[in-house]
């Protein structure tokens, strides 16, 4: 949005969420590494980039190594309605940006610091991982592998998970992540619509003090998969697995026999890089395709503006491996920064929640990136536990996945950060790419609840039914009006797909995210859940966010959730659900949670019920799976994809606690 439109905008009663929230200075002045000082560099540098699209990419892109260059003045050409290109003809390789330049000028530098749930731990420096990647690559090509090919990734968080994706990159190969906590048919699902041609995987992985099967699982729906001739297996646990002669091959026997390092393939900026597949409910999971050396200046600049990551920085990214959280912030963004970087294995909170912050003393970390989920889960254990660990070193707290909300937030800040964190709250999809929503570390202020600023080079608008701006304060649509180099570029082997689901409900310049979002009179982005979890009662546009927000304020609730039920008068009636800190010391009521959404939000908001639960449906990313919680309430039983679920085993605990309602 326009300065001009914010102060002809009336803003109206903005929502109590929004009101009540107010702009946090950064605690530390900027560093000097990012193009920026002060909030009137951003809102020029953020200008300035939308008047020329392409010239802002093309500096970013120049501080990257290449091959050979773009034509003068045509770093973008197309547009969202005719599709789009960055950097046309300009050749380059993304493991030469993340890899090789760091061996070079920083070869001891540790690149990746892995932590088991076991107790394991291994490091590889930047040569380590550079020797590691060139000689995987070999391997690939020698398995008959040639560029365009497609390798399945099912590995979980391990330092050859770092070699195996650059080492795809290395060789032009197309690679393709599957979460490894994945049944065997999503596994196989997802195989057999990129025909991928060798699948990596583990022996077993530990998870909740549990080691779990990954080849076993590959194993039961290979017959199914007539494009796989090799399988690759990461010794993980060294527990035996069957390997069929001629097709299954050993990591660590495969490179040992492997005397030659590849080099790296010049790709054009706008070749497919990786794919990565939403999650699916009733409908075919999507296969996002995205470019790789346009994900690279994307990510890249990303992790540069919501992190900041310098020299002597020890980086945390607690994703897995198998969402796209991790290689936007540390498999491609923070290894193109030359960060040091953890790995970690299993679930954060086995044993116990404890260790968080057992890593974060013990490795002295900076700066981590995670999910809210995780820092709820950490509230709900009380401030006595966080108060037992030494946690000065770290500094800045980034998140993604849902909004954190300003109970959260402040809770953080107090016990955690004892008021030194910047808490840089950001938002982006699997489409987008990047969380493209954000502070810019040190320069732009925060505010409790909101995801942020659009970072330069995002074009946006929020708008109305009609496609009409929407006013300040007031929710809408949220849409992008120009490409980016993270922007995915296809849906694979779908392109009317990719057409008539994200560009065809306001026009084809457009894109719709399909999540509902307003922008408050200080230009920051709260987005407030996705279109369909907006609540419309009685004719009244009603938040979830804004009705969860309302409810963590409650003292003793750790956890809300919020849907929406169909009602034969009004349409649509609110429903909560919520968990309780383990440090609460009164229960409280259904009654005076009830009345807490009519005190903030008004009577429109009165729920029909809420529910306290024993625990959430979330996945292992850390978002709580609403519709789960719907189908539980309204059908009494659950449908569609809970491969991705953190605890499948939760739903029929829910099930029992939620029955007869």
């Amino acid at each position: 949005m326009t300065d001009e439109h914010r102060e002809r905008a009336d803003v109206g009663d903005l929502p109590p969420m929004v009101r009540a929230s107010m702009l946090v200075p950064p605690p530390r002045p900027p560093s000097g590494r990012l193009p920026m000082r002060t909030l009137e560099d951003y809102h020029r540098r953020y200008r300035e980039s939308l008047e020329d699209l392409g010239g802002y990419w093309a500096k970013v892109a120049d501080e990257l190594e290449w091959s050979s260059r773009w034509p003068a003045d045509q770093a973008m050409v197309g547009d969202l309605a005719r599709g789009f290109q960055f950097f046309p003809g300009a050749t380059g390789n993304v493991s030469v940006n993340c890899v090789d330049r760091h061996a070079r000028s920083s070869p001891q530098k540790v690149a990746v610091h892995w932590l088991g749930e076991d107790g394991a731990e291994r490091s590889w420096t930047y040569a380590e991982l550079a020797e590691q990647t060139a000689r995987f690559a070999q391997a690939l090509g020698d398995l008959g592998v040639r560029r365009g090919d497609v390798v399945a990734i099912f590995l979980p968080n391990l330092p050859e998970t770092f070699a195996v994706v650059h080492g795809c990159l290395r060789i032009g190969a197309i690679y393709n992540i599957v979460f490894s906590g994945f049944s065997p048919q999503a596994l196989a699902d997802r195989v057999v619509d990129t025909g991928a041609k060798v699948v990596v995987t583990a022996d077993e992985t530990w998870r909740r003090g549990r080691p779990i099967a990954l080849k076993a699982t590959l194993d039961q729906v290979l017959p199914q998969l007539p494009s796989v001739e090799h399988v690759v297996v990461v010794r993980r646990t060294g527990a035996p697995v069957p390997m069929t002669p001629g097709r299954d091959r050993y990591y660590d026997e495969l490179l040992a026999a492997t005397d030659r390092l590849a080099p790296p393939v010049a790709m054009e900026a706008n070749d497919p890089g990786f794919i990565i597949y939403t999650s699916g409910t009733s409908a075919k999971p999507k296969g996002l395709v995205h470019s790789g050396l346009g994900f690279l200046v994307g990510a890249y600049h990303n992790v540069q503006m919501a992190l900041d990551l310098g020299p002597d920085d020890v980086y945390w990214c607690t994703a897995d491996c198998g969402w796209l959280t991790f290689p936007i912030f540390e498999l491609i963004g923070a290894t193109a920064c030359g960060a040091t970087m953890l790995a970690c294995e299993g679930a954060l909170d086995h044993p116990g929640p404890e260790r968080v912050y057992q890593i974060l003393q013990a490795h002295q970390v900076t700066k981590m990136f995670t999910a809210p989920t995780l820092l709820r889960m950490l509230a709900r254990h009380g401030p006595e536990l966080a108060s037992r660990y030494d946690l000065g070193a770290l500094v800045l707290l980034a998140l993604v996945g849902e909004p954190l909300d300003a109970t959260t937030w402040h809770w953080v800040q107090d016990h955690i950060g004892h008021g030194r964190l910047e808490i840089n709250n950001t938002y982006g999809q699997s489409e987008t790419g990047s969380a493209w929503t954000s502070s810019v570390v040190g320069v732009t202020p925060a505010k409790p609840g909101s995801c942020g600023v659009a970072l330069p080079g995002h074009a946006y608008a929020i708008v109305d039914e009609e496609g009409r701006p929407a006013p300040v304060g007031t929710v809408g649509y949220l849409t992008l009006t120009a490409p980016f180099p993270t922007l995915f570029r296809d849906i694979w082997r779908d392109p009317e797909r990719y057409r008539t689901q994200y560009f065809s409900t306001f026009g084809p310049d457009r894109y719709d995210s399909a999540d509902a979002a307003l922008e408050d009179p200080d230009g920051h982005i709260w987005v407030v859940g996705r279109v369909d979890g907006v609540i419309n009662v009685a004719a009244h546009r009603l938040s979830t966010m804004e009705m969860e927000s309302a409810l963590l304020e409650v003292e003793g609730v750790a956890e809300a959730a919020v849907i929406g039920v169909d009602d034969p008068t009004k349409g649509q009636v609110p429903e909560g659900f919520v968990t309780l800190a383990a440090t609460a010391a009164d229960r409280p009521t259904e009654e005076v949670l009830v009345q807490r959404l009519v005190d903030v939000i008004g009577p429109i908001a009165r729920p029909r019920r809420v529910h306290v639960l024993s625990t959430m449906p979330r996945t292992r990313s850390g978002k709580i799976v609403r519709r789960l919680l719907r189908e539980l309430v309204v059908d009494g039983t659950t449908s569609g994809d809970t491969t991705g679920l953190e605890d499948p085993e939760v739903l029929e605990q829910l099930r029992q606690e939620l029955g007869g309602t």
